[in-house]
Formats: C-alpha cells, structure tokens, sequence
C-alpha cells in the first residue's frame, strides 16, 4: 500500500502520510499557529504583513528561535541557514519531499504553509495549516504579482491560500452534522478544512489538479483523513451524487478571457454562479444546503432582484441571496487588473513602462468593451444560500444588506429558514395561536425631540447576526415588550387592545402582517403554540 502521492507538477511537495505528522508536529511544538505567530510578531508585525509589509515581521525573527525560523521560511519567504531549519523542522524529510529547497548552506520554502486559527477552523484543540503557492496568501511577501515567477508556475495555475472571500463563506456557512458534504471550487482547500469537522465524508472538486493536491496537502498537514478529491468543473466530478451540505467560493470573476483559474470563471459573462444555483437542486438530498459566493451583472433596464430571482425560479429551491457591494464597471476591472499585478511594471517579464501600461490600458478597455458590450453597468458582489426544504411555494428572498454584520452567521441564516418554514404553514389565524420571544440582543430606542412626552419614533434594533433595525408603532413595542414565550400573540394583541381603547378584532386583523415581517427578520422567534 503507497503511503505517498506525488503530483504531476514537479514544483509541488509528495504527500507521504508517513512523514507528514512528523511535519504536523514539528509545526504545533515550535507553536507555529495563528496565536503563537501573533504573539512573537505583535500586533503591529502582524497586521502589516496582512498588508504584505515585511519589514516589521523580518525585525522581529531575529532571535533565531524555532518559531523565528518557520516565520521567516514560510511566511515571510526568506532563506534560512539549514542548521536553524533542521532545528525547526525534520529538514532532510522536507527537502525529500519539495517541501524546501536547498541551496549552499541555506534552504527556502518552495510553498506557503500559513497558520490557521483554531475558532476559524472550526476546532476546539488540534491547530491547522493551509498550503498555498509562493506569494498567493493573503500578507504572502511576494504578492501575487510576482506570483509563480520563482518556481517556473504558470500564473495561470496559481492556487491562493486564504483571503476575505474564504473566510466570508466559512462565516456564513451552516454548521451542523452531516453525512455528505462537496467543497466545489476547493483550491487551497479552505472550506474543505471547515467541513471536515463536521461531516462524515467531504469531495473536493476542482478544474486545476494542482489546487486538488494542495487541498489534499492542507488536509492531511492538519490532520484530516475524510476528504477525497476529484477533478472537473462544477457539478461534472459528482455527476448524480447527492449532499447533504455544498460549499463553493468558485471562481466568479467577471472577465472578458479566462486567464486565471482560480478567478475566472471561463463562461460568458455571471453564467457559471447561474449555473451553480439552477444545479443545485439536483445535487442537493432533502433538507441540504448549497452555499455560495457570487458576483452577478447589474443590466441595463433590468431590475437585479427580479434577475437574481429567476435564476432560483422552478428549482423548488429556498434561497436567499444578499447583496453586499456593488461596484460600477470601472471600478471592477480596476480591481482585478491589479488582482493580476498588471499595473506593475514587469508583471510578465522584462518590459519598460512604457509597454507595461500599454498593457495594461488594452486589458482595460478589453474589460470596458465586454461590459458595454453586454449592457452591464455594474457588478454586485455577495452571498447565495439555497435550501432543498420540499416545499410547494419555496421562500425566495433576494435584498441588498451593505451593512455591518457579526460572524459567524451560519447559525443566523439556519434560524432564518427554520422561520421561513413556520411562516408559511401558518395563515393568520395561526400566527396568532402561536408564542414568541424576543430574540437575544435586540434593544429598543426612542427617537424624538428633547423633553418630548412621546418619542416620535421606536426602533428595534439587533445587535447579533445581519444587525437590522425597524421602526414599530406603539402596537409592535408594546407586543415585543412583553413576547417571552408565556403568552399566545393573540392573548398580548387583546390586552394592548384594551390598554388602548381599540377594537380587538380590528387589531387582531391588523397585527399579523408586522407580526410576520418581525419573525422573518428575526425581531421574535417562535416559541411554542398554545395548546
């Protein structure tokens, strides 16, 4: 039986899963994690290579210390003497295995290993590591940029370790038990790591075999042996196979050419995120979530929300898809030309400024040429999240939400579908039978003039998850005031009506509208029905 897997790319290490856990525990003794990393670097440090800024984490590893050492290997990309290396690292297994390179008395990290912190990851003890390509994590000393031009990689195969979008999908990702669950898109295997904790059996799929070994190596360096790979674009490596959780940051870059994998998505314009949603219903078992980062076209004389919509149209599917930046077309292909380094100058080689920017304004107009082209006048950016919940009339909430939020929101966005579930089985004569609470961290203000009698205005505002705010009447205060789950809305909706002078049929007529806005944005939850 091997115990080894040796890519087809020669600048990639072999997984030996014999010698992978003395590499494992090499890096958990020298406290190589996300807390020690902060610790030795400092605040200061730390932050500035999130930046890409080395100076101040290169000043503090001068020390020589075993964690110093691997600071400097693999995240900073510096060389290091083989004696410090060897007394960090099983060195010679290393070099064995392409992990290091070895030139003269020193040796350099052919790859990026970057902690990953313990909560991020989902675990209560064991630390984790994600393995990327030289210059491709977020705070990589190279950027992306030069990318690749160390090792011979093709910049087009490039596979990035983590960044925003990563840890924005890991956030709102429902965590629950589940048997089967596909990572789509894996690259670095950054969701495939979060899975792991809690499913049975994850498939990583992925176009590029190269980001699939790379997933396999962040797997098995932090100790998971339930994920499997396979190769393919979309759907097509699990052909009929059914899950109980899919996960994607795919690559949903907008582009006129595919130049990059991990971004590119190679299909005209947002086809492949429509694609992924209207797919996703066959791929799903009952009850199954797909979740996903997307970016999609904003079209001349078509309304976002209707467009979004009609992609989850005749899936059966719940979904609810927020909107979170909206950038103009300019702005977009700005940000993805330097994504791509190419505002710098030498970014594919020797060249003068001259032709670099020449470069660079053909790519742009190509950019500007296939958005007008098209009719885009922008391009939003934010979250899908689908459910298959079998319903006759499936819930379809598509809203922009620029604002603040608090992650982790998987648990938030689980609870929002658990309530999208009670209100449509429910007419208004249900809701009222039925018993709330308020939720937690929701707070009441009053707005109004000073010294006023009354407020002009009450907002109820949350403090957890998607931090909404509403204005409710003297109705709506007055029920949220005392919803604790001991009485039927019915029961409060009567007494406010006699504290008021009001009809109560009239009220109880009126009431279950808000009432139903309340609940679906998580102002009351359910409790349980009145018998």
């Amino acid at each position: 039986m091997t115990t080894s897997t040796a890519p087809a790319d020669p600048n990639l290490p072999v997984l030996d899963r014999d010698r992978i856990p003395r590499l494992r525990e090499a890096l958990s003794a020298a406290d190589f994690t996300a807390d020690g990393c902060l610790e030795l670097l400092g605040a200061t440090a730390y932050a500035a290579l999130a930046r890409s800024e080395t100076v101040p984490a290169l000043r503090a590893t001068r020390g020589g210390s075993p964690l110093e050492t691997l600071v400097r290997l693999f995240l900073l990309q510096q060389p290091v003497p083989y004696e410090r290396a060897a007394a960090a690292l099983p060195v010679d297994d290393c070099l064995a295995d392409g992990w290091l390179s070895r030139a003269g008395g020193e040796v350099r990290a052919l790859v990026d290993v970057r902690p990953y912190a313990n909560e991020v990851a989902g675990a209560d003890s064991a630390d984790a590591w994600v393995v990327s390509d030289l210059g491709c994590a977020v705070g990589g000393a190279g950027g992306i940029g030069a990318a690749g031009t160390a090792t011979g990689v093709d910049r087009r195969d490039l596979v990035l370790g983590v960044g925003g979008a990563s840890t924005t999908l890991a956030g709102i990702t429902v965590r629950r038990p589940v048997r089967e669950a596909l990572d789509l898109g894996a690259g670095s295997g950054v969701q495939a790591l979060h899975v792991a904790r809690h499913a049975g059996r994850v498939t990583a799929t992925d176009l590029n075999p190269r980001a699939l070994h790379f997933t396999r190596l962040t797997v098995a360096l932090s100790g998971f042996d339930n994920v499997g790979t396979a190769q393919g674009s979309l759907y097509e490596p699990v052909q009929d196979r059914r899950f109980d959780l899919i996960v994607s940051n795919p690559p949903f870059v907008i582009s006129p050419v595919g130049r990059l994998t991990y971004r590119d998505g190679g299909m005209p314009g947002d086809d492949l995120c429509h694609r992924l949603v209207r797919e996703a219903a066959d791929h799903l078992e009952p009850g199954g979530y797909c979740q996903l980062l997307a970016n999609w076209q904003h079209i001349r004389g078509e309304d976002w929300h209707d467009r979004l919509a009609g992609w989850v149209a005749g899936t059966g599917l719940d979904a609810w898809v927020v909107q979170r930046e909206v950038q103009d077309v300019a702005q977009y292909a700005e940000l993805w030309l330097r994504d791509a380094g190419d505002h710098r100058v030498g970014a594919e080689g020797p060249e003068d400024p001259e032709e670099a920017r020449a470069r660079y304004n053909r790519r742009y107009d190509a950019w500007l040429d296939a958005f007008e082209s098209a009719k885009v006048e922008g391009i939003g950016f934010g979250w899908i999240t689908l459910r298959a919940s079998g319903a006759e009339r499936p819930a379809v909430q598509v809203e922009e939400w620029p604002h603040s939020v608090e992650q982790p929101l998987g648990p938030h966005i689980e609870r929002w579908f658990a309530r999208q579930d009670f209100l449509r089985s429910r007419d208004d004569a249900d809701l009222l039978t039925a018993r709330y609470r308020l939720s937690a961290e929701v707070v009441q203000e009053q707005v109004g003039a000073p010294g006023a009698e009354d407020p002009e205005h009450v907002i109820l505002r949350q403090n957890r998850g998607m931090r909404r705010a509403t204005k409710v009447d003297t109705v709506g205060a007055g029920f949220t005031g005392v919803c604790d789950g001991t009485l039927a809305a019915g029961d409060i909706v009567d007494a406010i009506a006699h504290l008021l002078g009001e009809d109560r049929v009239v009220l109880r007529d009126r009431v279950p509208q808000s009432l139903r806005l309340l609940v679906e944005q998580g102002f009351v939850e359910p409790a349980t029905e009145a018998g």
